[in-house]
């Protein structure tokens, strides 16, 4: 059976590591029907706007779609475009993968022993931007009220922002997480926190999260402070397996993952709602090498392999996968950040890689 599959390709280097992609997917041998289409600063161009309706009814229409990075142009009246799709498709779940590869430069000691996956709630939290300017009217008031209501003094040339978490965005985060750690036979689920300070908004998350662990038995449920758990994934990262975190703290711990493995070039991503999933490279559109043929595909390559697994595509993510991992490891068909000497006149292209990781298949 086919799949249908929307391709946004991109700006920069978007269109090259969407091709790349396509190539490995395909050359796994599953079916794919792909419905190319654009976003970002050619769609601007063409109905001015880097988000057209075109681009989610494909999506909507497929329920699956992998992107290539875009950059969000100033002045449109988008604070992102990731975050549009987020919102307008619910996709309150950001999966990301922080695996370590043999033959990624690291600075760890022991970066094999790195295979967490971060599940960050994309929806609340400061992130839903509930914020009030210094100086405005209402935010004089919101000062005024808070200061009524709780007795506590806020200067008043101070911004505010709201952090709102809710037990229903909570209940649907923890269940995601602990749903995928089943389905990829992860055994801890470890809810991340600041609640011992902020107790009534990250100490619900905390409470509802673990409510949500008492129903599956068979994982091991956790918790960490936020601050806490920086220190540990630097010293001994394999106290976690699956990290539960509101909106801030993932963003935060997921590019402190990628660092971990090596960076955002090998760093895979997912935001995944109920209905909808996007599957997209962590790292920007690097216009700076646009079209030159020398940026690393791995990380959309690896989010073709969550996009395979999403499918139930298990085999083909598998084979792809340790495709992608064998020519890391030989090290001689990779790009030029991923060889240990800078500058090495030994590295490859985009193409190139991805030559070799089909080959290798």
């Amino acid at each position: 059976m086919a799949h249908s599959v929307t391709l946004i390709k991109g700006d920069g280097v978007g269109p090259e590591v969407a091709e790349a992609t396509r190539r490995c997917i395909d050359a796994t041998g599953v079916s794919i029907d792909w419905e190319p289409v654009e976003a970002g600063e050619k769609a601007i161009a063409e109905s001015g706007t880097p988000l057209p309706d075109t681009v989610l009814d494909s999506i909507k229409n497929n329920k699956i779609a992998l992107k290539a990075p875009i950059a969000t142009p100033l002045g449109t009246g988008f604070r992102s475009v990731n975050v549009a799709l987020r919102k307008e498709l619910d996709l309150f779940a950001c999966v990301r993968p922080c695996k370590y590869y043999p033959g990624v430069q690291s600075s760890l000691k022991n970066p094999e022993v790195v295979d967490i996956v971060i599940i960050r709630e994309n929806t609340e939290d400061l992130y839903a931007g509930i914020e009030f300017q210094e100086g405005k009217e209402d935010t004089s008031e919101i000062v005024k009220f808070i200061s009524n209501q709780t007795g506590r003094t806020i200067r008043p040339d101070s911004g505010i922002s709201i952090k709102p978490i809710s037990v229903f965005g909570t209940e649907r985060i923890a269940k995601f997480a602990y749903e995928y750690a089943k389905l990829h036979s992860r055994k801890k689920v470890t809810a991340v926190t600041k609640s011992n300070i902020m107790k009534f908004s990250d100490g619900l998350f905390m409470q509802t999260a673990e409510k949500i662990g008492n129903e599956y038995k068979e994982i091991e449920t956790g918790h960490v402070l936020v601050d806490a758990l920086c220190m540990h994934l630097v010293m001994d990262p394999t106290k976690y397996d699956v990290l539960c975190l509101p909106n801030l703290y993932g963003d935060i711990i997921s590019d402190l993952g990628a660092g971990l493995i090596g960076g955002l070039g090998v760093a895979p991503g997912a935001n995944i709602g109920n209905d909808y999933a996007v599957f997209e490279a962590t790292h920007g559109s690097a216009p700076d090498i646009a079209g030159k043929n020398l940026v690393n595909p791995t990380a959309m390559i690896l989010s073709g392999v969550l996009m395979l697994k999403h499918l139930h595509e298990f085999d083909a993510a598998e084979k792809l996968e340790n495709a992608v991992a064998a020519v890391i490891k030989e090290g001689k068909s990779v790009t030029a950040d991923l060889k240990p000497v800078k500058n090495d006149p030994t590295a490859v292209g985009t193409i190139e890689m991805a030559d070799a990781i089909i080959n290798k298949m």
